[in-house]
């Protein structure tokens, strides 16, 4: 028997959000999720998104409950107080720093990647305030070969990782991704990885849906096929719903082991 849960860990785009089905966040969902908060589960959407982003899409769904506690772009943590969300002070800072400090060690290596890839593909890179190289490639087959060079670059530098969701991928720090982001709000609220729910559904996911974070893992049906394998081979669940109807049924697969 699973113990009881504490923290349900949700990506956004593809898990919880449809952007164009009506409404966008499934009811089963956030009726599901309502009554585990009256119970005092916690609830955090861990995201690539950045926090504007994300606050115009939730304002949008209309959905009566807010997540306790948020994870902007893989990595900054936030939780509600009761009227807005406020940032993690410690935590952020220091991911702040850790991120500048590599940039600047990494970005003078920049301008010769980015030519390699607008040299030979149809793609957009860029940099923004999050990362110093950021990619949209043309489709997933260009994807693939700029992410084994993004890699074989990151290899390179042993705190650069690569973030990947499709044809987008940015750098970031390898101490700082969802999984960690995770942990440290199971540290700061006293749960285990057994008391912990997280569901995903595509590769920058990946880094929460181990089981040193979270026992229980779900995936939508919509799911790119990587995600899937993980989930089967660590045991979790794989929905036969898409995004919120799938993460319902996966918390609800869990409750009924609890």
């Amino acid at each position: 028997m699973q113990p009881k849960l504490k923290l349900i860990s949700t990506d956004f785009d593809g898990t919880l959000f449809a952007e164009f089905e009506r409404p966008p966040i499934a009811p089963s969902v956030v009726s599901l999720i309502a009554g585990l908060q009256k119970r005092g589960v916690k609830w955090v959407i861990n995201t690539g998104r950045d926090m504007s982003s994300l606050m115009e899409s939730l304002a949008r769904s209309n959905i009566s409950i807010q997540p306790d506690y948020l994870v902007t772009v893989e990595r900054e943590i936030y939780h509600h107080d009761g009227v807005r969300y406020v940032g993690d002070a410690k935590w952020n800072a220091a991911c702040a720093h850790d991120h500048a400090e590599l940039f600047d060690e990494i970005r003078p290596e920049i301008p010769a990647l980015m030519n390699w890839v607008n040299s030979n593909f149809r793609a957009t890179v860029y940099e923004d305030e999050h990362s110093p190289f950021c990619l949209i490639a043309g489709n997933n087959g260009d994807a693939d070969v700029i992410h084994a060079r993004l890699n074989e670059f990151a290899s390179r530098h042993p705190t650069l990782s690569v973030v990947r969701n499709d044809v987008y991928a940015r750098f970031s720090h390898a101490d700082y991704n969802k999984g960690t982001a995770l942990a440290e709000l199971s540290r700061q609220l006293g749960v285990t990885a057994d008391e912990v729910f997280a569901a995903g559904d595509h590769l920058n996911d990946l880094p929460m849906l181990e089981l040193k974070y979270a026992r229980c893992l779900a995936t939508p049906s919509n799911a790119v096929e990587p995600v899937k394998t993980v989930i089967r081979e660590r045991g979790g669940f794989i929905s036969t719903r898409a995004c919120g109807d799938g993460v319902a049924e996966g918390l609800e697969h869990y409750l009924r082991c609890s």
